[in-house]
């Protein structure tokens, strides 16, 4: 069996590398997709609102419900 040639060695290892940077971005793009998707569509709880700061701590900025 004969040793392939120098040159084709290359272009796999080029098309190796390149299919797996293709893999991660595809991932990472992916992944922020779904994050944005999530903090659009996503509502928060109703809160509930104490008169003054107890143990509740600090108010929510406009209220939910």
């Amino acid at each position: 069996m004969q040793a392939p040639a120098t040159g084709a060695r290359r272009a796999d290892w080029r098309l190796i590398s390149l299919l797996l940077v293709a893999g991660v971005v595809a991932l990472v793009v992916a992944a922020n997709a779904h994050l944005v998707w999530v903090a659009v569509t996503s509502q928060p709880d109703c809160v509930v609102q104490t008169d003054s700061m107890g143990e509740a701590g600090l108010q929510p900025a406009r209220r939910a419900c």
